[in-house]
């Protein structure tokens, strides 16, 4: 939560850094928020939709389907292979016996709070001294497009065009300012004057 009369934006986080951290909480035994930051980052969906994920919604195929409860329509997210595998060891890992269950439930065995899984990530932040600035759930889904877009090479307007289309923003100028783009570009014109 922020401070009154403040403004603060999630930052994206860098995906090198995401995938080290994913392996580190996992090596120290934390599998839910290594799997959550994972799911965060590879789904692009929001933490009300991560919070609904069960065991058998990431390991039962390779794709998943979901209602997004924001916006209220349908969503089929691809599970990448190579992240399947993650899941499958935090799985193990855990001793899940109900593929039914939620995959980040609390110590009390509930589903984790947004507050609480805010509260987690800021921890994580400081203790495997995370270098980003405003980090939150939001920063994964971020880290998800900007991976998306700086990937897609030659074809960056396509990827925002399609992350426009997955994020259910309302046109590609709000996913350019949703992605620090937009800013990114402002600030390059004072590149631009010679003295």
């Amino acid at each position: 939560m922020s401070a009154l009369n403040s403004h603060t934006t999630a930052d994206y986080l860098d995906w090198n850094v995401m995938q080290n951290l994913i392996r580190k909480l996992y090596k120290d035994g934390d599998y839910r928020m290594s799997l959550f930051i994972g799911c965060g980052c590879f789904f692009g969906i929001r933490v009300s939709d991560l919070r609904k994920l069960t065991w058998s919604m990431l390991l039962t195929d390779d794709k998943f389907t979901l209602t997004e409860q924001k916006t209220g329509k349908r969503r089929v997210v691809k599970i990448n292979s190579d992240f399947q595998k993650h899941i499958k060891k935090c799985f193990e890992a855990l001793n899940i016996t109900d593929l039914e269950e939620p995959c980040f439930l609390s110590r009390r065995n509930m589903v984790m709070s947004t507050q609480r899984i805010n509260v987690r990530l800021k921890e994580i932040k400081h203790r495997y001294n995370v270098k980003i600035d405003n980090f939150s759930f939001h920063s994964l889904r971020k880290a998800f497009g900007r991976k998306v877009f700086e990937s897609s090479g030659e074809n960056a307007q396509m990827a925002l065009v399609k992350l426009s289309e997955l994020f259910n923003h309302s046109s590609v100028a709000i996913t350019k300012i949703y992605l620090g783009l937009r800013q990114k570009e402002l600030l390059e014109t004072y590149d631009l004057l010679d003295f």
